[in-house]
């Protein structure tokens, strides 16, 4: 599992634990079956807590929590992201800098 697709996932089990696999699927763009894997590797790492819902009709909902280990993980992707955002701003912010002066300068050839 890559670390964006795992990022995604621990960031909104922490917000949504009642999240379903086919939102995580929709929301991460992954396969219903790569969630599933991603979510049992999680849990196998100790980062993510399975339960079922205890007052549930439906068997098959599962409610995840983000253990202590998953929280410190979620805190060093988000920073890791953190860094790596920034730098793609600040590319993309020189980028616009070059094209406004290049346009800039085409408008006072004229």
């Amino acid at each position: 599992m890559n670390e964006s697709t795992q990022f995604r996932i621990l960031k909104y089990i922490h917000d949504n634990p009642r999240v379903t696999q086919r939102e995580l699927a929709g929301i991460t763009g992954a396969s219903l079956g790569k969630v599933n894997y991603c979510l049992r590797a999680l849990a196998d790492r100790g980062l993510v807590k399975i339960s079922n819902f205890k007052k549930s009709q439906n068997r098959r909902a599962y409610i995840y929590k983000l253990t202590p280990r998953g929280i410190d993980e979620k805190i060093r992707l988000t920073s890791r992201f953190l860094q790596i955002k920034i730098k793609e701003y600040e590319a993309l912010k020189a980028e616009i800098q070059d094209l406004q002066e290049e346009l800039e300068y085409a408008h006072n050839k004229d």
